[in-house]
């Protein structure tokens, strides 16, 4: 179980959220309002080929600047939406694109640099999910499974009309859920995994494994198989097909599983539009077929690049009650 966050005393309408997004290529910061604005906001580079010291040089002048504005007295928590393996019991993150973070200690870190306020650490999918659930396309569904589609697949759940981070903060990682039994092995260690087959580079590598070529503008990444794709192109359609199948694979599961009745899918990937949306669709049908799980309703994300800092305040919030019953209901 996590350890237990320290109780706030006090909170006003008007109290802040310190909110930090941290991935692979950028570290984002903000101070969020009751509301989902982003008052302050900064971001610096992720220097994710140095060493820990140097990426934690990084988080820190983004905190620099936060800390710095007029509005940091309102500050009440901070939270962090990372990418993973997180551990939120433990205050560690061990993402696998910053090689030099291994069993970091972040959430210490960070409340020491934010004048010992508490701190809550989510994973990345976990924080774009408490976005969603809070002002995006699962708003109202007390059910909820929440997705990113990019460079990895990563999610979050939402049941019981209630953030569920899970003990580690990991809880909904539905990318490592294997849907192929003798698959390509993961890099997790595993096979199949969903992420293996449905990330954007996983897409992009098999269309051009199965004989697609980039266009004119030499676009060989997953954005270029979706433009062969919406132009007819039966090899990158193909292999958006296959990524639908086993999104739709991992929808069906989870959905047995915990009886959500949306699951919303964003992140660059889910930008191809119908050209996954489509057969996203198609193959749920065909995989969630008991009574329970049938009605799940897919569903595209809302609130784009600006998710992750808002869930990880989100997140934060809820745990602490800063906002009282305004998020996650």
């Amino acid at each position: 179980m996590p350890s237990p966050m320290p109780s706030l005393t006090h909170t006003e309408p008007g109290d802040l959220v310190a909110a930090l997004d941290i991935g692979g290529t950028k570290i984002a910061g903000a101070l969020v309002d009751a509301g989902g604005q982003l008052l302050v906001r900064t971001r610096r580079r992720t220097p994710a080929e140095d060493d820990g010291t140097v990426v934690m040089g990084a988080v820190a002048e983004v905190l620099a600047e936060l800390t710095s504005s007029a509005d940091w007295s309102r500050v009440r928590a901070v939270g962090i939406g990372s990418a993973g393996p997180v551990d939120a019991s433990r205050g560690t993150v061990s993402p696998v694109n910053v090689p030099g973070w291994r069993g970091f200690p972040l959430v210490a870190e960070v409340g020491r640099r934010a004048g010992g306020l508490p701190v809550v650490l989510v994973g990345d999918g976990v924080a774009m999910t408490a976005a969603e659930h809070w002002l995006g396309a699962a708003q109202g569904h007390a059910n909820a499974l929440c997705m990113v589609v990019s460079t990895g697949v990563g999610g979050g759940l939402v049941l019981g009309g209630r953030l569920h981070p899970g003990p580690t903060g990991n809880a909904g990682h539905i990318g490592h859920i294997s849907v192929d039994l003798d698959g390509d092995p993961c890099p997790c260690g595993a096979r199949g995994c969903v992420e293996r087959i449905a990330s954007g580079p996983n897409i992009a590598r098999r269309a051009l494994e199965s004989g697609w070529r980039p266009g004119p503008d030499g676009d060989s990444g997953a954005a270029g198989v979706a433009l062969a794709a919406r132009a007819g192109d039966p090899l990158a359609l193909a292999s958006f097909a296959r990524a639908a199948r086993a999104l739709a694979a991992g929808i069906a599961a989870t959905a047995v599983l915990t009886e959500i009745d949306v699951a919303v899918v964003g992140g660059g990937v889910a930008g191809a539009g119908d050209v996954l949306f489509a057969p996203l669709r198609q193959y749920l049908r065909e995989y969630a077929t008991l009574s329970f799980a049938a009605g799940v309703e897919v569903l595209p994300a809302r609130l784009g690049g600006d998710a992750g800092l808002v869930g990880a305040a989100a997140a934060a919030a809820e745990e602490l009650g800063v906002w009282g019953a305004s998020v996650g209901r």
